[in-house]
Parts: structure tokens; sequence; C-alpha cells
């Protein structure tokens, strides 16, 4: 088990439906990592920005992306994770992809899609959600507007991170800064929210704000507003399972059943 690891958030301003260019900026900025990355955590849809023609961008487990993030992972001896639109069974997943450092891969189907903008129409709901083992650290990996509903995200398999990609716009920033604080609350965990800046082509502004909070809602690190780059912290196992400990909260939770 490893105490404590180093997350890293590319926040970006992505080229709409244009893997290749996306691709490239993502691996020109981890080339420019200056220290020991532990995990790096992209946006939502990464590759092409928040789409509902996927049908013009989607690919396979076995595409250029998912073998893209491998040699990625196995390249730098980190953990690499991102949602990206994926065909399967002639239907449309947004997939986030959690890549271990050895290439060994594990999916999470995004639970509740974004019908304000039709996501629902296009993209078939995944159904479970999944707690990834990572040297010692147990990652709830949720996508973008998964944030909204706190009886999803809650701590009943005591994780130790909770990870949200998202493209989430400025006219909403601040329910996301606030949310992700609130889960980190809530359930007492460390929370990272990477988010992108720019204009997409549906003419949608992307304020960033990717950041980080610890277990009790503190923010430890953030990334300005509109800037491209990295957010990033080193986190401490110890000190939340100490706390946790120390208040107790985790042990007076409701139980409760989600049916899907």
């Amino acid at each position: 088990m490893q105490n404590s690891i180093t997350v890293v958030g590319i926040q970006a301003n992505l080229v709409w439906e244009n893997p290749a260019k996306n691709l490239a900026f993502f691996e020109k900025e981890i080339n420019h990592l200056s220290e020991k990355t532990d995990l790096v955590v992209l946006p939502e849809m990464f590759t092409t920005g928040f789409t509902m023609q996927p049908e013009k961008v989607a690919e396979t487990m076995d595409g250029i992306t998912v073998s893209w993030m491998q040699k990625m992972a196995q390249k730098n001896d980190f953990a690499i994770t991102g949602s990206i639109v994926i065909k399967e069974n002639n239907t449309y997943y947004n997939r986030l992809v959690f890549v271990h450092p050895t290439g060994k891969i594990e999916t999470y189907n995004k639970r509740h899609s974004f019908t304000l903008a039709g996501e629902n129409k296009v993209y078939t709901s995944g159904l479970e959600k999944i707690i990834i083992n990572f040297k010692g650290w147990r990652i709830c990996p949720l996508i973008c507007y998964d944030l909204r509903f706190p009886v999803w995200a809650r701590n009943t398999e005591n994780y130790d991170l909770l990870i949200y990609m998202a493209n989430w716009p400025v006219t909403r920033i601040k329910a996301w800064e606030t949310l992700l604080k609130a889960r980190a609350i809530e359930n007492m965990s460390y929370v990272i929210g990477v988010n992108i800046v720019g204009t997409d082509a549906n003419g949608y502004n992307y304020s960033g704000n990717s950041l980080v909070v610890d277990y009790l809602g503190e923010e430890i690190a953030s990334l300005e507003n509109n800037k491209v780059g990295f957010v990033t912290a080193k986190l401490d196992k110890t000190k939340q399972d100490f706390t946790r400990n120390k208040l107790g909260f985790l042990s007076d939770r409701d139980s409760f059943k989600i049916l899907n």
C-alpha cells in the first residue's frame, strides 16, 4: 500500500470532434510533467468534447485512444483515466476508462445522462458503480452530471478518492465548485474534479475551475479560470484515515438500496 499519491488533472481547451489533435495535446502536456505522478485525470470525452453525434467519433475498446492510454500509462509508470465515446454492440456509451501502469483496464459507463443536452437520446446509461483498487487506494470514478446525485456517490464502500471528469459550462460553475466540496464533506473523501476551458461547437463556454478538495471540504489545489494546465495535489491516506476514525461520521451513514 502507498500512503500518499500524487494526482494530476489536465485542464484542456478541446478541439471539437478531433481525437488526433486532442491526443497530441495531452501527450505533450504529459511529457511536461516535472514530478513523479501516480494518477493522471483527463476531462470527460477528452478526445472530442461533449458531442451528441457519437456516430462521427465513436471508437472501440481496441481503438486508438485506449491503446494510447495504455502506452502513456506503461511509458510513464502511472495510471491514467478519462471518458471517451465508445461503441459496443451497436450501442454508444460515455465511458470512463481507467488504465493501470501495467496496462490493465477498468471501465465505468456514465450513470446519469444529461437530459438537458439530449445525452439520454444517444448514449446508453450505465448501471454499475465501480471501485478501483490502485496502490492501496480505493477510487470511485464518476462523470460530470453524476455530481448532482449524492446517493449514487455515497461512500458505502469506504473509498478514499472520488473522481469527477466533466464538460461543465461556466453558467453553472458555482454549482460545480459547491457540489465537489459537498461530495468531499459528506463522504469524508478526497475529491478531484477536472473540467475544460474554451468554447465548444455549440457555443457553450467553459471556464475550467478544476480543483482538488480534501475530506473536510478544504480546497488544496485549484487552477485559474480559463487556464490550460495542471491541477496537482499530493494526497495523504494516513491523515484521511485518522480524521475519519476520530470523527466517525461515516459510521452513522444511512443504509439504502439503489433501484435501477
